[in-house]
Parts: C-alpha cells; sequence; structure tokens
C-alpha cells in the first residue's frame, strides 16, 4: 500500500462533521428563499420612516419604537432601527398594549403586493384574515 492512501490516513471526524454541515446548509439555501412568512392578524401595513430611534412615522404619524422592537428586513433578519434611519420602508407592523411599534417586517415585492391588508386597528377588526393564505378579505 502506499504510505498516503486514504485508508490509512482516515479523514479526522471533525472534518467529516464540517462537510457534511456544508452540504445540508446548501440544500437548505433554497428552501430558505421560497419561504413565505407568516404575519400575525394584528399586523398592520403602512410607511415606515425612522427619524431617530426611537422616535418614528408610521403612516405620516408619530410614532415611537417599543425597547424590544424586532425589525426584520426582506430576508426575514433582524435588523437595528440605526440602520433605517431617514428612509422610507414598506411595512407590515404590530404594536404593544402601550401603543409602541413592537415587530415590524419590511416587505418584500411581492407580499407589498398582497391587497388588501388593513392599515388601521378598525379595519382589522371588520375584516376577515385567513392564517393559511396570509390574505385579507372586506365583508
Amino acid at each position: 500500500m502506499f504510505p498516503h492512501s486514504p485508508w490509512i490516513y482516515p479523514m479526522p471526524r471533525c472534518a467529516l462533521a464540517a462537510l457534511l454541515v456544508v452540504q445540508l446548509l446548501a440544500l437548505a439555501a433554497p428552501a430558505a428563499a421560497q419561504m413565505q412568512r407568516n404575519f400575525p392578524a394584528t399586523a398592520l401595513r403602512g410607511e415606515l420612516l425612522v427619524v431617530q430611534a426611537p422616535e418614528a412615522l408610521v403612516n405620516g404619524q408619530p410614532a415611537r419604537l417599543a425597547p424590544g422592537v424586532r425589525i426584520r428586513d426582506a430576508n426575514n433578519l433582524l435588523v437595528m432601527s440605526a440602520s433605517l434611519t431617514q428612509q422610507r420602508w414598506a411595512v407590515n407592523y404590530t404594536r404593544d398594549t402601550l401603543g409602541l411599534v413592537l415587530d415590524v417586517w419590511l416587505l418584500t415585492p411581492s407580499e407589498g403586493a398582497r391587497q388588501p391588508w388593513p392599515t388601521t386597528p378598525a379595519q382589522a377588526a371588520a375584516w376577515a384574515f385567513n392564517a393559511d393564505s396570509q390574505t385579507w378579505s372586506r365583508p
């Protein structure tokens, strides 16, 4: 046998594990690109402008970001509010019990095209939400 044969010097277990992880991530990447984000029935549609965190404008009205605000970009990754300063974003958002903006999703073009979507709590209370298809229907 040759001294450098792989049968004599087996690949370390950690290298095999790393190779397996890389292969699994390669398989998962296309699935993540096709993922549909599910928004809660309490999510409203609007335009967000972070003036200077925590101060913001939602649909042109003064709003305040909650201390634990979660802002997700189009890839569903968390972003910091300071990185969005002075930019207008089409969003879905929720408010906490004090009226502070708690959850924000920066919308993809296909998510933004989903119509109708309520922009006020009164509309959300009057309309019907289908969580499976992520669609609203007016009465």
